[in-house]
């Protein structure tokens, strides 16, 4: 069909739409659009609106904020009490609660926190600043790790010795063979990341379909390519033959971005990770490797701080899985909004709590 070439046309998503709802005979289903971005489209464009009864769509842990786990915020906080320190860090972060306050609010008693777009506008800052410690606070999948990594080797090559990283990076496929590996969370297809795909490949995947028999999409973020992935999940369902496609070939290969990953992994190593609702999961973040130590902040200062217990009645982690929808959360839209959230799942522009929140207002719903 030629007309699914295009991705930004109102006409063909309609097509997909009503193709979808052909799909006569699916058993029901469950598909987790893993991105955070992806959750926002399909919130914004009311996509699950146009879903058959058979066709659930649920949100999963793809939004780097919000996977953050409460200890992580608490160490960037001590970080930015640090005598003399500047904090870099991007803008999502500062309203995300630790145990007892946020980096807005060291912020308003003073802390110097700068809002970033990337680990580079960091080293500029160091560059900036050379009788001050530049702190970067590293959040994110494989999408913008490898330029944290290049960052490092930058200030390496430079000679910048007031410039350093609190890594909490984390990997995409360990967290999704934890979810898949889980008796309690039921899905039976994977939307997959556009970014993330971007730079490991969509053979990554290939591990989840010969281990879990799980279909897997790759997606972009248009309206036509989450409609697409969605269809072709339902007709691999279907069929009974899962596979790994890719409904996003103007941007994702087989391979990925090698060139990206091994800069990445020049810097960093996998370590187990803790993931807010999925508590530790083996190799799925990424830690400074030894060679490295100098620019590895927890290390340098000594920042290193004890997990600790999500805000009570939040139900972020369980969102983050699957289990819960937001609006099963009894603070979503009551005690938790964006004026005032107590979860990161509210928070973050990718957060699932804060889209449903958003684009049901927008849509006139009831909260």
């Amino acid at each position: 069909m030629e007309w699914l070439n295009t991705y930004r046309d109102g006409e063909v998503a309609r097509k997909l739409a009503a193709l979808i709802k052909k799909q006569e005979g699916l058993r029901a289903v469950r598909f987790m659009e893993v991105c955070g971005t992806h959750t926002v489209s399909i919130c914004r464009h009311g996509i699950r609106e146009l879903m058959p009864a058979a066709i659930t769509l649920t949100s999963g842990p793809g939004c780097p904020v919000c996977v953050t786990a409460t200890a992580d915020i608490d160490t960037f906080i001590k970080a930015a009490e640090l005598d003399g320190s500047i904090i870099t860090t991007f803008g999502d972060l500062l309203r995300v609660p630790g145990s007892r306050s946020s980096l807005q609010d060291a912020r308003t008693e003073g802390a110097d926190i700068r809002t970033v777009y990337s680990s580079l506008d960091a080293l500029q800052i160091a560059r900036q600043n050379p009788e001050r410690q530049v702190i970067f606070l590293g959040v994110g999948f494989e999408t913008t790790t490898p330029t944290v990594a290049a960052a490092i080797l930058n200030a390496e090559q430079e000679g910048l010795r007031n410039f350093s990283v609190i890594s909490s990076h984390k990997l995409m496929p360990p967290a999704l063979d934890a979810l898949l590996s889980d008796p309690e969370i039921q899905i039976d297809g994977l939307i997959c990341p556009g970014h993330v795909s971007i730079m490991i490949g969509a053979d990554a995947y290939e591990p989840f379909v010969e281990r879990y028999k799980i279909p897997c999409v790759i997606a972009g973020f248009e309206p036509v390519d989450i409609l697409k992935a969605v269809l072709m999940l339902a007709e691999q369902v279907k069929a009974g033959a899962p596979r790994v496609a890719i409904a996003y070939d103007r941007a994702v290969t087989r391979e990925g971005n090698r060139q990206a990953m091994g800069i990445m992994y020049t810097i960093f190593e996998p370590a187990d990770a803790f993931w807010r609702g999925l508590t530790v999961i083996p190799s799925s973040g990424l830690e400074i490797r030894s060679e490295y130590d100098y620019f590895n902040a927890r290390k340098r200062f000594d920042l290193n701080i004890k997990e600790a217990k999500d805000p009570a009645g939040c139900a972020c982690g369980d969102v983050l899985k699957s289990i819960k929808t937001p609006a099963d959360c009894k603070l979503f839209g009551k005690a938790c909004m964006p004026e005032h959230p107590i979860g990161p799942c509210m928070v973050s522009g990718e957060g699932a709590c804060g889209a449903f929140y958003k684009y049901r207002q927008m849509s006139g719903q009831q909260k």
